[in-house]
């Protein structure tokens, strides 16, 4: 007791109120901004900790940790771009809300549902710093293994009506996943001898590929504005928060649910939203309007994704072992401050970990209030046309995807993935399928792995492996038996479902394209790697069944069934893309700084059709930002021939 109310003191000072209202305020931003996430504010907070007071310190980067999953659901909601990893979800629902006209209603209530969540994950995190540390020892390699499957067995949720194409996409994201070295022996696999490739394709590359640029281009397409009906901004927040309160129950399952799953490392927030979402989806009654704009679809994953961060706390604390990446980097701050985590947390520190716990409750607090005070001004960005919002977001976007290795190959492989990504959601392929499978592959080839090297062939005989075994089984034989049970019970459910069938029983040549995409790949990945050792070839060659085995079922079932044909009508889409090749070849080719200036003026002059002065102005803002960024963070973009001129004018001017 006495180390609980010197935490509370201790947080309620002035000094470390203003580093905890510090690191709010910066994880906000750092939500805002497409792609960067937790790992990247983390980082930036990192020198800033040198002899710091630890309790201090402490504050600022949970102040940071706590809001991030908060603050990147303005740009999920307003432009479905999703703000980091966490936020993928919330695209779904909250796009499609922005789209006719209630931007204000989905922010207000998951901002509402993530400080929900996150005092829930606070909570939480109290309780189980004390006596999780049996139940976290429990799991070893061969049960974390599992899990991961268990994640990726929400597929069946998300295929859209087709299971085989959530499981070829989810295969595929395994696949490459694989690309770099493997862990078991360190030979690398399937890198075409290209630099790139040696260390995998980054995670912030794939994900802003996957769905960022991909609904940039299609928002460009069209050429209007987001929102496409005008809502009344003040009754839409109200009414947000009402939701959130009619759905309490799925506010509190979904907050105790993430808290748990951000407590296993290697799964964390980018799988958490999903399955929470896919959980909203089967407790539902009535699940139609799911993907078109279902308030509940933004309330699950944004009440989990905040207790997510929390509870990956639980594991980096108590062991050292960290929950997520930003919880790896939080451990790092922890090392800096002179704080070494593991059994003493819980007895000589005990006052330092219920400081994280109360900041923790704090900062969510804090930071769902300064979201919802942000609202109003900021919803209003759904009635600008969007051409004109294009290039401070491909600004940002391609920022943030230069943080990942700071080379050329960031931006190839970025319209790589983002062309595939164009495809996938011209033919309806799930997308989070394919990212799902893509973030667990790493995490569940080393568990993998290490159940063998520990338990032989026998470690699926583990009481723990059978039971999540189990509830995998479960999760696929459930959902269609529900259905029937659904449709007799209610006949004009099965004219819905005939409907929606009629819509998945379509091809297009696109469709044929993917195909071609993933069984070509599958096939190189499998002439590739089928000389290498058992442990290299091992866990991709699971991935490759799975696509394989899904692409026949899928060109079976086309043959078998009369389907459709239809056009995607692509066309435009893909000379976007290759003109962002073209833009990306001169960052390097002029420079990132001219180029971007350049760019943004032509763009937002000629094809937006804004004034001078407008053009002007946010080129030059982007610049600035740039600049600034670039001395903050110690990044050297390429220079190419013009930005050491362009440069050394500004400096003149300094």
């Amino acid at each position: 007791m006495i180390e609980f109310l010197s935490a509370l003191d201790q947080i309620l000072s002035i000094t470390h109120l203003t580093y905890l209202i510090a690191g709010v305020l910066v994880g906000l931003v750092v939500g805002i901004i497409p792609g960067l996430g937790g790992i990247a504010g983390m980082s930036l907070l990192l020198p800033f900790l040198y002899g710091m007071e630890p309790s201090v310190g402490l504050g600022m980067l949970m102040g940071l940790v706590a809001v991030i999953p908060t603050g990147d659901t303005f740009t999920s909601v307003l432009m479905g771009i999703p703000g980091s990893s966490s936020s993928q979800a919330t695209v779904m629902d909250g796009f499609p809300l922005a789209k006719k006209g209630q931007a204000a209603r989905a922010l207000s209530a998951a901002f509402l549902s993530s400080m929900i969540g996150g005092v829930v994950g606070a909570i939480v995190l109290s309780v189980f710093i004390l006596v999780a540390r049996p139940v976290v020892l429990a799991f070893s390699s061969a049960e974390l293994f599992m899990l991961t499957l268990l994640g990726l067995s929400v597929v069946a949720a998300l295929s859209g009506g087709n299971v085989y194409k959530g499981l070829a996409a989810c295969g595929f994201g395994l696949l490459i996943g694989a690309i770099g070295g493997a862990p078991a022996t360190g030979e690398f696999r399937f890198t075409m001898d290209i630099d790139y490739l040696y260390d995998g394709i980054p995670l912030v590359v794939v994900g802003l590929g996957i769905f960022a640029l991909p609904e940039i281009i299609s928002l460009l397409v069209k050429n209007s504005a987001i929102a496409s009906s005008p809502n009344k901004l003040g009754h839409g927040l109200r009414q947000g928060f009402k939701d959130v309160f009619a759905n309490l129950p799925l506010v509190g399952k979904s907050s105790i649910f993430g808290s748990l799953i951000g407590a296993i490392p290697g799964l964390g927030g980018s799988v958490v939203d999903w399955m929470t979402y896919s959980f909203a989806i089967n407790s539902s009654k009535d699940s139609s309007q799911f993907g078109k704009g279902d308030i509940r679809g933004v309330i699950a994953p944004e009440s989990a994704n905040n207790a997510c961060a929390s509870g990956s706390m639980i594991p980096t604390i108590l062991f050292g072992v960290p929950g997520s990446g930003a919880a790896a980097v939080f451990l790092g701050g922890m090392l800096l401050l002179g704080i070494q985590p593991g059994v003493s947390m819980i007895s000589t520190h005990l006052d330092l970990t219920y400081t994280i716990i109360w900041s923790l409750a704090l900062a969510n607090i804090l930071g769902a209030l300064f979201c919802i005070c942000f609202t109003r001004p900021i919803s209003l960005l759904t009635y600008i046309k969007f051409s004109v919002l294009t290039p401070i977001i491909l600004t940002l976007i391609l920022f943030a995807a230069y943080q990942a290795t700071r080379s050329l190959g960031d931006f190839i492989f970025l319209g790589v993935v983002a062309a595939l990504g164009v495809m996938m959601k011209g033919a309806n392929w799930p997308r989070p399928a394919f990212l799902i499978g893509f973030v667990l592959s790493s995490g569940a080839e080393n568990y993998f792995f290490q159940s063998i090297q520990f338990y032989g062939y026998e470690w699926f005989l583990r009481p723990g492996v059978i039971a999540i075994a189990a509830l995998i089984i479960v999760g696929f034989v459930l959902p269609p038996i529900l259905k029937r049970r659904k449709q007799k019970m209610k006949p004009e459910q099965l004219a819905q479902d005939k409907e929606q069938n009629s819509m998945a029983n379509t091809v297009s040549w696109t469709d044929w394209g993917i195909i071609a995409v993933m069984g070509g790949s599958a096939t190189y990945a499998l002439i590739n790697i089928w000389d290498a050792s058992t442990l290299t070839k091992a866990f991709p060659i699971i991935a490759i069944t799975i696509v394989l085995f899904s692409i026949v079922m899928i060109v079976s079932k086309y043959i078998r069934e009369k389907h459709t044909k239809v056009s995607s009508d692509l066309a435009m889409n893909m000379v976007y893309i290759v003109g962002f090749f073209a833009i990306a070849y001169g960052y390097y080719l002029f420079g990132f700084i001219s180029t971007t200036f350049v760019f943004s003026f032509l763009f937002l002059k000629y094809l937006a059709k804004a004034s001078y002065v407008q053009s002007t102005a946010i080129a030059i803002g982007l610049v600035v930002f740039l600049v600034t960024m670039g001395r903050v963070m110690n990044v050297d973009f390429p220079e190419g021939l013009f930005d050491p001129y362009l440069l050394s004018t500004i400096k003149s001017f300094i």
